[in-house]
């Protein structure tokens, strides 16, 4: 009997013991459920939080902009591609631009205006009046880091049509610069080019209005590329609805004067109605100022001046480089595409050189920046007169280059 309680009473104490531990196990599932379910819950949330997330960045505007530096006219008198000329008859002139090289470098885009045609030693070198440059001066320039340059000039017919062709030949073997005004067939001339950088689609074009009455045959009119209106609006419509900016080269103006003509400021207009967001003069050899036209729709830049030549005075041996950034906006909310050139700023360029009778030698370019008295005396008088110059028609504009920092 007293065996028999003693059994039942095991049995109650297993089955309580069975109990509590389903109960516990139970519990545990019920707990590890729960919290599954939590977890999911949070997951979910943290999925719908990224989703919206994704959705509010790509309705957010979207920005790119790439930062361009401009300067002014390769114009290679014999004696500067003299003092290039090395003893085994090869021409360097990478040592002239050893002081601007490192601003430049800093820029995605560098541009600067190929004077003299790069009819190269097979045709011959000349100097001043009908210029054929060594095609090394090319060398020297995509070397500091330049990567657009244009070709359409009043010296573009120096050498006729043999002269073009070297230039160009030249330049199709370096691909990776942005090149426009010379051509050898109508086909190539009317090419749509669009190039890219940093998300901006761009087209650049080179036009110059002058010849010094070297005219391009009648049939042959790609070999320099001569305004006309006409001309530019067949060209930009070409390309308006392909790209988000249009860059154009003027060679225009009046030789040695530092204002600005009635001619520029007609095609500049012109030009800024078509939807051109940047102009880039050269020609005139001297600095002009610079400016916003249009509603700051377009930026003018009248003349660049000299980069490097041998012409003798400190105006004409004083260029101008310039910087702006170009600024692209994409809103997806509208599909609209706002397209700005912005904080240009300016700095000037002086070609030193020991300027002795007959021979002329150690051209080397320096920006005012790191001039000193040695170099050109009294340069700080000189520095304050071209900056009123460039500066005349935009009092806001800021001296000292991103590249120079």
């Amino acid at each position: 009997m007293k065996k028999r309680k003693l059994k039942r009473k095991a049995k109650i104490i297993l089955s309580l013991i069975v109990v509590v531990i389903l109960a516990l196990l139970c519990a545990t599932i019920y707990i590890k459920y729960e919290n599954y379910q939590k977890e999911l819950k949070i997951k979910e949330i943290k999925k719908e939080k990224e989703r919206k997330k994704k959705e509010e960045e790509k309705l957010k505007p979207k920005k790119y902009s790439f930062k361009m530096i401009m300067v002014g006219d390769a114009l290679i008198h014999n004696g500067v591609y003299m003092d290039a000329k090395e003893a085994d008859g090869t021409y360097n002139f990478k040592k002239m631009l050893i002081h601007v090289k490192p601003i430049v470098k800093t820029y995605d885009i560098a541009y600067y205006n190929q004077e003299t045609i790069l009819g190269g030693t097979g045709l011959g070198l000349s100097s001043y009046p009908r210029f054929n440059s060594p095609q090394e001066v090319g060398d020297a320039f995509i070397d500091a880091g330049f990567n657009m340059v244009s070709l359409a000039t009043n010296h573009t017919m120096d050498m006729g049509e043999k002269g073009v062709e070297a230039s160009v030949a030249y330049w199709k073997t370096h691909p990776e610069v942005v090149s426009s005004g010379q051509w050898t067939s109508e086909e190539e001339r009317n090419k749509v080019r669009i190039y890219e950088k940093n998300g901006i689609k761009y087209a650049f074009f080179s036009y110059t209005i002058w010849d010094n009455g070297l005219k391009t045959p009648e049939d042959k009119e790609y070999l320099n590329n001569m305004y006309s209106n006409e001309k530019a609006e067949k060209d930009i419509s070409s390309v308006k609805d392909k790209v988000d900016a249009i860059i154009v080269a003027m060679h225009w103006g009046t030789e040695y004067s530092y204002g600005i003509d009635s001619k520029q400021v007609e095609i500049a207009n012109y030009l800024s109605s078509l939807g051109v967001n940047l102009i880039i003069g050269c020609h005139p050899h001297v600095v002009e100022p610079v400016e916003y036209i249009n509603d700051n729709k377009t930026y003018v830049i009248y003349s660049l001046g000299n980069f490097i030549s041998d012409q003798e005075g400190v105006g004409k041996n004083t260029g101008l480089m310039m910087e702006v950034t170009v600024n692209k906006v994409y809103d997806p909310k509208t599909k609209e595409i706002k397209v700005t050139v912005d904080n240009p700023k300016a700095e000037l360029v002086y070609t030193s050189a020991n300027r002795k009778p007959v021979f002329h030698k150690n051209f080397s370019l320096y920006s005012y920046k790191d001039l000193n008295n040695d170099i050109l005396p009294d340069y700080q008088t000189y520095y304050e007169k071209y900056k009123e110059i460039v500066s005349s028609r935009q009092n806001d504009l800021v001296w000292g280059l991103s590249g120079e920092e």
